[in-house]
């Protein structure tokens, strides 16, 4: 199906960061895809611990990410935001990850794969620390993930992904949980999601003691989204992804809207 070109882009492209979760589909050998995203995050309340207040941020994005398939059950993908917040603005964090399909099981109505995934983000630049504007908490991270992924022929799949964010330095480790459903055509590319991370430890937002190095606050959240894809040729297409952070820890609540071009090389 020629929109399964593009999927395996379209998990990462709602993240105007670095981090985000791994699709289900791959690339085939030889074949890249290209996606320029753009995105704006309307936060009207930040969680100072798990107390909701009203501090606010707009948060403004531009991303790059790619997508290679070394074989049609290796592939190599690798993202880079540029941000901007009240002034404070930058290059964020890169990340590289390497996804393997190690087995799959057909049915005569569908597909079910296991696939292993393992990746490395950091701050490419040196962006100031220590206030709600900041760009990201300059963290380096090891990531592993495992993903299991269910397609129907009719094009309708669900796969759930988890691991482990092991994050260098002070900032806080972390367990990730994604949940996706949608369906994938030969005319469009439709997807629900729902995202959930918890940190271990860490302090929180204006907690003592003071002054607080922000490397060691610990992040968690539940967000909801989805994305929508169509294509405008045999090599390009264009994606809408709106998500909503529903609560957290030592995160902003609100609305995510994002958008961009995929291309196929």
């Amino acid at each position: 199906m020629r929109i399964v070109t593009f999927t395996s882009i379209l998990s990462c492209s709602y993240h105007g960061i670095a981090q985000g979760s791994i699709s289900g589909f791959y690339n085939k050998k030889g074949t890249a895809t290209l996606v320029l995203g753009a995105g704006f995050e309307d936060s009207k309340n930040y969680f100072i611990g798990r107390e909701k207040s009203d501090l606010s941020r707009n948060l403004y994005s531009i991303s790059i990410f790619g997508v290679y398939g070394i074989s049609d059950r290796l592939n190599v993908q690798a993202s880079l935001p540029y941000l901007s917040s009240n002034h404070q603005n930058g290059l964020q964090d890169a990340q590289i990850f390497v996804k393997y399909r190690a087995t799959q099981i057909s049915y005569e109505t569908g597909k079910l794969e296991l696939s292993f995934a393992a990746g490395f983000s950091t701050n490419v630049s040196d962006y100031r620390l220590g206030g709600l504007n900041d760009l990201g908490q300059q963290a380096k991270i090891l990531d592993t993930r495992t993903l299991l992924h269910y397609q129907k022929q009719s094009g309708w799949f669900a796969n759930i992904q988890s691991g482990f964010s092991f994050k260098f330095e002070e900032v806080p480790n972390s367990f990730p949980f994604t949940f996706k459903i949608g369906k994938a055509s030969d005319k469009s590319y439709f997807d629900f999601w729902y995202d959930f991370q918890h940190a271990f430890g860490g302090i929180d937002y204006r907690s003592t003691p003071r002054p607080q190095n922000f490397k060691e606050f610990g992040v968690n959240y539940h967000k909801v989204g989805g994305t929508y894809h169509f294509p405008i040729s045999k090599k390009s297409g264009i994606y809408i992804a709106p998500s909503y952070t529903i609560s957290g820890r030592n995160v902003f609540q609100g609305f995510a809207y994002h958008a961009g071009l995929t291309y196929k090389l």
